[in-house]
Parts: C-alpha cells; structure tokens; sequence
C-alpha cells in the first residue's frame, strides 16, 4: 500500500494547485499526508485485526465473516479519521466519520477507490475480491460506481501482483469496468477536477498503464492534473505491484508518516511480505 502513500504525498500539493508536467520536484515540505493515506492505513488495520482474531473456523464466505469486516471497518475509519480531522476529508465524508451511527450514503466519490489498496495486496484468490472490497468501502460508498471503481482499482493491483501484462490488465479493466480508449496526453490540457470514481479511477489505471517505471507512473498522474493526489495515489497503488517501489522513494515517504501511522504501515509490512 505504500505505493499509493507516496501518490498521496506527492500530489497533495498540486491538488488545488495543478502542474500540467511530469517535471516537478517529487518531495517538498509542502507535500504532506492526507485523507487517501489515512483511509488506506486504516483499511490495513482493519485487514490485520481480521487477520489476528483468526477466524478460520469461520468459513471465508459466510455472512458472519463479512459482517465482522464490515464491523472493523467502520471502527477503524472512525478511529483514524477522528485522531486526523484535518487531512482533507470532504464534508460528507468527515460527517459520516464522527456519527454515531455511521450509514452507508450512497456515494461514488473516488475516496472509494483511493483507500482501498490493501485489500488487492491481501487477496491471495482472484474469487475474493468483489466481496471483500464491497464489505470494506461498502460502509460508506455503496453507490454502484463506487464499489465499481474500488473493484476496478483491486483487480489490477491483484492483476500486477500475479505478473500479468498491462495488455492484459487493460483488456480486463475494459471488458469490465471502464472503456479505456484514451491517452492522458490528449486528455490533459483540458482535465478538470472530477472527485468520481468514473471522472478519476480510468484515468489513474491509464498513467499506470502509460508508465515505465514506478516513478513516471506518479509523475504521469500528477501531471493530469484534477484531484492529483487521489490520482497518484491509485496509479501508485498499481505501480507498486506491477514494478515495486525503489528504496529511496520507500524511505523519503515514511519520513512523512508520524509515529502512530508508522507503527501501522510496520504492522502491515510484517504481515504482508513484500
């Protein structure tokens, strides 16, 4: 998951402030961590506490099992939203945080796709990933292009992970989930700001498909400008599957993490090898 902290990082200050270039200096002390890194390590701490309840007993497709899931992710958003109320959360999003009866708000908005990264670097069967990643956003973002873009986002991490081509990843996200027949060079001067799933996820799976290494995969969706760090932070997240992440970009972003969010990515990487 750390491929989509560092999309986050870096394109958190070009998010109202567009660069139009892949030629930008990749860590300022203007980047910072958002909402996209907050929500994507509280989805990891909820895989983990499934993880350690060690529920095998549980047969993996029952009600029970998923009902549990969803219960740990409402806590967990909750918990981490709360503890960094001021990282970007829309308002809708920040209202569903601190209810006490938080519901499931019918929303498409592309926070479904960019915190759902861990679930694609869990999933060890391809049978997984329409119910886990439905349980896990579904609490919140229940619309259909929600769940359609988080499940689209999955799919090719899982897709990267197997060592698949990004001919075939592209086949499969245009069979089912979205028409990828542009280039983003021919997008990019007039791409606006668009928070959807379907304004913003074929974009960020396009920069990944366009990319040769990690490092352009991010610069390539940055420059598009919009919502650059939730961008960056899918194409990120698909990256590091496909490519893995160079060791200097791994550690100049975890010097963005505090102590607490560091003791969860630590948590995370000991659980999920790499």
């Amino acid at each position: 998951m750390l491929g989509a902290i560092i999309g986050d990082i870096v394109g958190s200050r070009f998010e109202r402030n567009n660069i139009k270039s892949k030629e930008f200096e990749l860590f300022t002390e203007e980047c910072s961590v958002t909402d996209d890194s907050i929500m994507t390590l509280a989805v990891a701490k909820t895989i983990m506490e499934v993880e350690e309840k060690e529920l095998k007993q549980v047969d993996g497709s029952s009600d029970e099992y998923f009902s549990y899931i969803e219960k740990c992710a409402v806590k967990n958003m909750q918990e981490l939203g709360r503890k960094y109320p001021y990282c970007g959360f829309s308002s809708t999003f920040y209202k569903w945080i601190i209810s006490d009866d938080p519901q499931p708000y019918n929303s498409y908005g592309n926070g479904a796709a960019m915190k759902v990264s861990p679930v694609g670097f869990y999933v060890s069967d391809e049978n997984e990933i329409k119910r886990l990643t439905k349980s896990i956003i579904g609490v919140s973002h229940n619309h259909e292009e929600g769940i359609k873009g988080a499940e689209a986002t999955v799919t090719a991490i899982f897709m990267a992970r197997k060592g698949c081509s990004k001919e075939g990843i592209r086949k499969r996200i245009n069979e089912e989930y979205y028409t990828l027949d542009f280039k983003i060079d021919d997008i990019r001067d007039d791409y606006a700001f668009d928070a959807t799933c379907q304004g913003s996820v074929p974009q960020a799976i396009t920069a990944f498909l366009e990319s040769g290494s990690f490092e352009d995969a991010i610069r390539t969706a940055v420059s598009l400008g919009g919502d650059s760090d939730t961008i960056a932070a899918i194409a990120g997240s698909i990256a590091e599957a496909y490519y893995g992440i160079p060791e200097e970009l791994k550690a100049k972003a975890i010097s963005y993490l505090d102590d607490y969010l560091l003791g969860i990515y630590d948590e995370w990487c000991r659980m999920i090898p790499y």
